[in-house]
């Protein structure tokens, strides 16, 4: 490194803590441990599921899909990477806030959005009992058997996906849209 870049570093360094300051932010809690390192095969075959559960979908419904489960799931590491890859693929910022109340705000989405949110909702929240048939009927009214059985994949996938980075706490706010390709 060199002085300069060294000096422009350490000025930077000084004015984001400066910045962070005072604005009285929280710290920020450091992660629990990196999965990826430390059960590297668990981790390669996430990422090969979840690669397999994106076929065929529509890129934009899915990223509503990963954001609408994550959101219930309080995982705030999926919610920074799922948020930012949906504005990288078009979505509007508006859309992606109206999700978390889309019952108030179904005019911001399709049909077979709502299909796939009611779905996403049902699946993930399995406390509330099993996915009711008029939830399962209407998905299926706007999804043909292979898109369906694919969004039902994606939507198991990124519920496993949040429990990691709920148990891991993953730090949130550092994904860079597209980091994971896979």
């Amino acid at each position: 490194m060199t002085t300069n870049t060294t000096t422009q570093t350490t000025a930077n360094t000084a004015a984001n803590t400066t910045a962070a300051a005072s604005n009285d932010y929280a710290p920020e809690h450091p992660s629990r441990l990196e999965l990826a390192q430390l059960a590297p095969e668990v981790y390669k075959a996430m990422v090969k599921l979840d690669a397999a559960s994106r076929q065929g979908l529509d890129p934009v419904l899915l990223e509503l899909v990963k954001i609408r489960a994550s959101q219930i799931n309080h995982c705030a590491f999926c919610l920074d990477m799922h948020s930012k890859d949906a504005l990288a693929a078009g979505e509007s910022v508006e859309r992606i806030v109206q999700l978390s109340a889309w019952e108030e705000s179904q005019h911001f989405y399709t049909a077979k959005e709502i299909a796939a949110i009611e779905l996403t909702e049902a699946v993930t929240v399995l406390t509330d009992g099993f996915v009711p048939d008029a939830v399962y009927e209407k998905a299926a009214a706007h999804f043909d058997e292979k898109e369906l059985a694919q969004l039902i994949a994606a939507i198991t996938v990124i519920n496993a996906w949040n429990r990691i980075g709920v148990a891991t706490r993953s730090t949130p706010g550092h994904y860079t849209p597209g980091q994971f390709k896979h």
